[in-house]
């Protein structure tokens, strides 16, 4: 266990040290060198940094814990993410470097106005501080605290272990943040990168070899001739992941998270120039074609070892960690992990202090604001929210349906709402600031709606028996129930049933259609620019994106072949 511990600590230490050492001379006491990394970073830093900050243990621990209860189609939410990010190479990223964009909101003002892009900047604080820093911090908290044995070793309970975690985690992540901002992460992102493919790709190598006697292809072979249905990319209705869903809401939600996500695209916004970003983009896009082989195969491998009778799944992936890993690497694995969940936690941390900062100190509390006033203020408004966050974690213990399912399910409150704004904002030039308040709450409002009815129960009883026993309903979502008439609430908990990858889709039609229309009758009184180029960093596109992009299409096309009845599954 001292090993163990030391080789943590030393891997954990060198990375800091490297990247502190790298951006010493670095001058990071302006706007654009904190928030941005001074717009300097290259290909394979973005490619790095924008893997890293997406890939924690929420995946890790989340994505394996479905592939442990289910099967290969949850690999939708990687191996899409690689169409998705073809598409933010190409339009997305453009047009945010023409006109040196340096938060998504800065877009929503300048196409609606001020009201609306301040509606959706509290959206993205909301949803950082409340969903996706806790969830960072949460997941962590599982997988270090399942790796390291705190209970056994300590003598502590699990919930003590997720308070430790948390708050290691988020006070060195608070140093990162106060030390150099967006560029000493990229730096650190970098180094964890290497390790962490490195670190990935061991546990289902040993977790094959423990199948297998020591033979990694004997271990595969006894794996897919045992559980040949859990390598079915394209799986059923009833799965996590529908294969219809690729071609609705999923797509959607990749496309918002890799293209108009503050936390993602911050790193892409910070490129030297844009053949640099789309470079960085598109290496992104490849390394996401074999998440399937270290975010859902050791969950499959995990179901082997361990059988169906897990008392949480998300449990699935650091016990099969501690189970295969040998002892020696179990510290340089941990640390490689905590990297990652550092990764994700700074980033989650840097785009809400750059939200803040921005958009709401620097043009409401003191316009007059000198840079270094704001670069102090952001690290402030950082380390404030990393409290918050630390504080709201623990509470996430009881997530229903798996971790990685539930962080999706609620992100649907904000994502693909404002993903439509972007894209409607984009493509039509007439649609009006007015359309977009009213898509924003007529969205959120049914959808939130068709969640609390579903997680009430009350479908199910409603079939079986008419109007359903109001003992069988629960909280807010009952009292909705029993409150609307027999003829709105037979086709609402129809809808509710329906998957809410789907409903993402219909609602996104139905208000991107809105807007259109409304567009059409009220047009905008000032016309949107796009073509605008403010000549902040070089737009020349890469030469070699196109033939890159179809070479990736190919490849995602050829993994949902080979992972379905026509291929391993059959």
């Amino acid at each position: 266990m001292l090993l163990t511990v030391l080789s943590f600590l030393a891997f954990t230490l060198l990375v800091y040290g490297i990247s502190y050492y790298k951006t010493r001379n670095v001058n990071t006491h302006t706007e654009t060198g904190y928030f941005l990394a001074g717009r300097g970073l290259t290909g394979w830093v973005i490619a790095a940094s924008l893997m890293l900050t997406n890939l924690s243990t929420e995946q890790m621990v989340g994505l394996n814990g479905q592939g442990y209860t289910d099967n290969m189609s949850v690999m939708g939410w990687e191996v899409g993410a690689s169409l998705a990010l073809i598409i933010v190479a190409f339009f997305f990223l453009p047009r945010y470097l023409k006109k040196g964009y340096a938060t998504i909101p800065d877009f929503i003002g300048e196409r609606y106005d001020n009201v609306t892009k301040q509606v959706v900047n509290w959206f993205f604080l909301f949803g950082y501080v409340l969903i996706f820093v806790p969830i960072v911090l949460y997941s962590g908290a599982i997988g270090l605290s399942g790796i390291f044995d705190l209970e056994g070793t300590f003598g502590i309970t699990k919930m003590q272990g997720i308070y430790i975690v948390v708050w290691s985690i988020g006070i060195l992540g608070i140093i990162y943040s106060l030390s150099g901002g967006l560029r000493i992460m990229a730096i650190a992102d970098t180094i964890n990168g290497i390790g962490l493919l490195i670190g990935g790709f061991m546990i289902p190598l040993f977790g094959l070899m423990y199948i297998g006697g020591g033979n990694p292809i004997e271990g595969l072979n006894v794996l897919v001739t045992s559980v040949p249905e859990k390598f079915n990319s394209i799986g059923s209705s009833s799965d996590p992941v529908p294969f219809a869903t690729m071609f609705t809401g999923m797509f959607l939600v990749n496309l918002f998270y890799w293209g108009t996500n503050q936390t993602i695209i911050q790193r892409a916004l910070a490129a030297k120039d844009l053949k640099e970003g789309q470079k960085g983009i598109l290496y992104a896009a490849i390394l996401k074609l074999f998440g399937p082989l270290f975010l859902i195969l050791p969950g499959i491998i995990a179901f082997k070892i361990f059988g169906p009778g897990l008392e949480m799944s998300d449990f699935a992936y650091p016990m099969l960690v501690k189970e295969v890993l040998p002892w020696f690497l179990v510290g340089f694995f941990a640390a490689v992990l905590f990297g990652a969940i550092l990764s994700s936690f700074n980033a989650g941390l840097n785009s809400t202090s750059t939200l803040f900062t921005l958009n709401i100190y620097k043009e409401y509390i003191n316009p007059k604001a000198s840079e270094k006033e704001l670069v102090s203020k952001g690290k402030i408004a950082a380390a404030i929210l990393a409290i918050f966050s630390m504080i709201v974690a623990p509470m996430i213990a009881n997530a229903p349906n798996g971790l990685f399912d539930y962080l999706q399910t609620v992100n649907g409150f904000y994502n693909v709402p404002i993903l439509t704004l972007m894209l409607i904002g984009m493509l039509n030039k007439k649609a009006p600031a007015i359309s977009a308040k009213i898509t924003l709450a007529i969205f959120i409002l049914v959808y939130g709606t068709t969640q609390l009815t579903a997680m009430s129960g009350g479908f199910k009883a409603f079939m079986a028996g008419g109007m359903a026993d109001p003992t069988v309903l629960k909280g807010v979502a009952g009292a909705i129930y029993n409150a609307m008439p027999m003829w709105f609430v037979k086709p609402l908990f129809e809808f509710s049933s329906i998957h809410y990858l789907h409903i993402l889709a219909i609602l996104f039609v139905i208000c991107s259609l809105f807007m259109v229309v409304m567009g059409h009758y009220y047009p905008s009184k000032h016309e949107y620019e796009d073509s605008l180029d403010r000549h902040i960093v070089d737009t020349t596109p890469w030469k070699k994106a196109v033939p890159v992009s179809i070479a990736i299409v190919c490849c995602v096309v050829g993994l949902y072949i080979l992972f379905s009845k026509l291929g391993i599954a059959a």
